[in-house]
């Protein structure tokens, strides 16, 4: 098939190659170089980068909403537009121009969080299921049609970082089911309950109150993992709380201070959070019982300054 490919972050590079293995990758679109790091120098996005390493033809409009842009899409000629995390709105006239439209990877069981951050409140929200979706697209948010689901549990401690490399790599198999059967497909209109919106995440959710239940913080830590990480203020800088598990029944402490026992655990609102990984300020992430052997506290002693 004549393929167009839309998408940016690392998230969408795995589908990427699956399709340049087997189709004809006509064009690559993708947002445009951002500047990163202490200089400050325009880098690529991840799809970029991979795409001009396999040779493929890459663009990166402001906009899709101008009629040169519309045109010099259409005139591609694809079979389909294959997008995943690509982060601009598609206009109608964009859906409609590939023969059999637009198809979006997401990673939720719609309609179950639609939207920016799937993964993250998947997570924080304790769910215990979620998956990747093909959808055909249309011009709400997320609201079309089911092709096709692919369902997975969520581990207790598994953090969006897993699960987003097991929900790409997923994403990149089920969009290779479902190309070559795309024109006999049925899709399925999403159900109107259950709809939820996974908004984009704001940096100042990565804080921790530690008078809240145990559960709820191992899911917020999970959740912000890797990134923009919750953290806690330690030596001057930050200790980001990279993996967690709630801990019931196991004694108590008071909020925020180091408890009795192995590992780095802490108090909370109702019950204790066993911190499993950690990476202070300016170093690499090591496991939490490694970092409290050498951080000279004692249980009773309050984990932030």
């Amino acid at each position: 098939m004549r393929v167009i490919f839309m998408g940016t972050p690392e998230f969408s590079v795995p589908v990427l190659d699956a399709l340049a293995e087997v189709h004809e990758v006509v064009a690559v679109y993708s947002q445009p170089p951002r500047p990163s790091g202490r200089g400050k120098k325009l880098r690529p996005s991840p799809v970029q980068a991979r795409a001009e390493s396999l040779g493929l033809e890459v663009r990166h409009p402001k906009t899709l909403r101008d009629a040169q842009t519309q045109a010099e899409f259409t005139a591609l000629q694809a079979d389909v537009a294959v997008v995943v995390a690509y982060g601009l709105i598609l206009p109608q006239a964009v859906l409609d121009a590939p023969r059999l439209g637009c198809v979006n990877i997401h990673a939720s069981l719609l309609p179950r969080w639609r939207g920016a951050a799937p993964i993250h409140r998947a997570i924080m929200a304790g769910d215990r299921r979620t998956g990747v979706c093909i959808m055909q697209m249309e011009a709400g948010l997320d609201t079309g049609p089911v092709l096709m689901r692919e369902a997975t549990d969520i581990g207790e401690t598994e953090t969006t970082g897993d699960l987003h490399d097991r929900l790409s790599e997923m994403g990149a198999r089920l969009i290779g089911r479902v190309l070559p059967q795309l024109a006999t497909l049925s899709p399925v209109a999403q159900p109107v309950d259950g709809v939820t919106y996974a908004d984009k995440i704001d940096k100042a959710e990565a804080a921790i109150d530690w008078t809240l239940a145990a559960p709820a913080i191992a899911r917020q830590i999970n959740g912000l993992s890797p990134f923009p990480g919750a953290f806690v203020s330690r030596d001057g800088g930050r200790l980001k709380l990279l993996r967690a598990q709630a801990i019931a029944d196991e004694g108590q402490a008071a909020p925020g201070t180091l408890a009795e026992g192995p590992g780095l655990r802490v108090g909370t609102g109702a019950g204790l959070v066993d911190l499993l990984e950690v990476q202070p300020a300016g170093r690499g992430p090591i496991a939490g019982s490694d970092w409290i052997n050498g951080a000279r506290l004692d249980p009773g002693d309050a984990l932030s300054e």
